[in-house]
């Protein structure tokens, strides 16, 4: 990552083979609003970090509520998934470097890990959310970007989930309740006016 990303940075949400491939957790709408995420990644790829849903080795190594969400989705632990399946989808990959990962094992990047520090010292203060899923990956990163105050630009035609219902109500509500604080707006509105945010 250069020593400064300038005032914007892009978080592209677990835009991994784990849901673009044949798996358990398999959701359609990634392909279809890929095109939109490449073309923010393709704007400024040295300001971009694809974070990577990372599962435990193992149902047994999750602990709570966790060790009951694998126990439903058994295959979806990493000893039973090949490597590949955990990386970034390949047209976005290629980014890699002067895009960066950053890798979570929870819903919000922001628990875990160092990546509000490192963002504040790189100087930013502007996040643009694409990615999955909307209803939870998504609205954790959004939410926990809000609540430490950073200006927050979500893509809605850049954002997928695996069902319509919850991710129309998920953006709903983000138009919604968080218009002081987010902005939601198609891809090419955001790259017409990429200079207002960056």
């Amino acid at each position: 990552m250069p020593d400064r990303l300038g005032r914007l940075a892009h978080l592209c949400i677990d835009v991994q083979n784990l849901f673009a491939g044949d798996t358990a957790w398999h959701t359609p709408w990634l392909s279809k609003v890929l095109p939109a995420i490449e073309a923010l990644v393709d704007r400024a790829p040295a300001s971009t970090i694809f974070t990577r849903f990372i599962p435990p080795a193992r149902v047994e190594d999750e602990t709570g509520t966790w060790r009951e969400y694998y126990a439903r989705w058994p295959s979806m632990v990493t000893s039973r998934l090949a490597p590949e399946m955990l990386e970034i989808v390949p047209t976005l990959a290629r980014h890699v470097p002067p895009a960066r990962h950053f890798d979570k094992n929870r819903y919000s990047p922001w628990l875990f890990g160092d990546l509000d520090q490192t963002l504040r010292a790189k100087g930013v203060d502007t996040i643009v959310v694409s990615g999955g899923e909307t209803d939870v990956c998504v609205m954790a990163t959004v939410l926990g970007a809000v609540d430490l105050g950073y200006r927050t630009v979500l893509c809605t035609d850049a954002i997928f989930g695996s069902a319509d219902q919850t991710h129309d109500a998920a953006v709903t509500v983000f138009h919604s309740r968080f218009g002081r604080q987010l902005t939601a707006c198609p891809t090419q509105e955001l790259l017409d006016n990429w200079k207002e945010f960056a």
